[in-house]
């Protein structure tokens, strides 16, 4: 089969070789999916850039969904038969012809569905409703803060609120992105490049109102100005550090790394405000409770089925467009769920 390995850090033109290399065996309670496409997570990019603590040593397989027929089921694989198709969360290891996943990181879905909406539900989107149901409530009237809302999780969570009747700020880097987000029903927009989010909170009169921050950017300002925007009560919930990555020197990253680790919190800073921040991170909950995992895939898809996902964004690329695909991911030229459909 086919795989797409990460051979070096750095730019995507020179990190990724196209190899042969043999189908993985399918041991016990695993599934082997003959893969129809395979999605760009923004991990996959900050781990080309060798800023993601659990990628594995080079040369490596990056990937962690894939849609497509189930090829082969191991002992004890009960959910699924061959043929079945299926979209699945992998542990590395998706950016190829065949992928292998745990029978509890599976779902039965249509065919049908187009390739980048799929995968949006698998990752993103499950990302989306863990933030929003799996570790918080949210409830109508909520207030709530969105960084990079024009993204896969993002936009995820803007879908979730908007279903849920709450009031948005949305964050984004251009009036394109806004004004999408707008058409949608969003109330408030910012552009990070334009203005300073924290000034126009305070000009929306909602500094120290907000409910929920939810945050896949997590620069030190974000959030040392963002905590102190919460309500009393508020949660400040991080999905990811999209700051940390891009192109900057070790001089311009170096600052990011520090306002990023020393921003800290003693317990009287949570508890006399009464705030709290919440850490996701989707692979880690996998490891070790694959059972949410299972149920935020299968939440998503009914919500998918009821209409409240019904502006999925994103856009299918071949397997020759990797290199290009991943580019435009990292410069945020894009919105919504890049996947990568491996037929010719």
């Amino acid at each position: 089969m086919q795989a797409a390995y990460l051979v070096k850090k750095g730019r995507s033109d020179k990190s990724f070789e196209w190899r042969e290399i043999e189908i993985p065996d399918v041991k016990v309670n695993e599934v082997l999916i003959k893969v129809s496409a395979f999605g760009l997570n923004y991990a996959d990019v900050m781990a080309r850039l060798g800023l993601y603590p659990e990628m594995p040593p080079l040369p490596c397989l990056l990937g962690y969904d894939v849609c497509g027929e189930v090829a082969a089921v191991g002992e004890n694989v009960t959910k699924f038969k061959q043929g079945d198709h299926v979209l699945a969360l992998t542990r590395f290891g998706g950016y190829a012809e065949y992928a292998i996943t745990d029978e509890r990181a599976c779902i039965a879905i249509d065919k049908d569905i187009a390739a980048y909406k799929k995968l949006a539900m698998a990752t993103q989107l499950s990302t989306s409703y863990c933030a929003t149901i799996e570790s918080i409530n949210l409830r109508e009237g909520d207030t709530i803060l969105v960084h990079a809302a024009a993204g896969g999780v993002g936009l995820g969570i803007v879908q979730i609120a908007l279903w849920k009747k709450c009031k948005i700020i949305a964050i984004a880097g251009s009036d394109e992105k806004l004004t999408f987000l707008k058409s949608l029903g969003v109330e408030y927009t910012i552009n990070y490049k334009k203005d300073d989010i924290y000034e126009k909170i305070r000009d929306f009169g909602l500094h120290r109102k907000i409910d929920f921050i939810f945050d896949s950017v997590a620069g030190g300002k974000n959030i040392k100005y963002g905590f102190k925007a919460l309500i009393s009560g508020g949660k400040y919930v991080i999905f990811g550090v999209s700051k940390l990555s891009g192109p900057k020197t070790i001089f311009g990253l170096l600052p990011e790394l520090l306002s990023f680790a020393t921003t800290l919190f003693s317990p009287a800073k949570f508890l006399m405000p009464s705030k709290s921040m919440i850490g996701i991170n989707m692979l880690a909950i996998a490891d070790n409770k694959p059972e949410t995992i299972l149920r935020c895939m299968n939440g998503v898809y009914e919500l998918y089925r009821q209409g409240v996902f019904a502006h999925i964004q994103g856009q299918n690329y071949t397997k020759n467009q990797l290199v290009e695909a991943h580019k435009l991911l990292e410069e945020g030229k894009t919105i919504g769920k890049l996947a990568i459909v491996m037929e010719n």
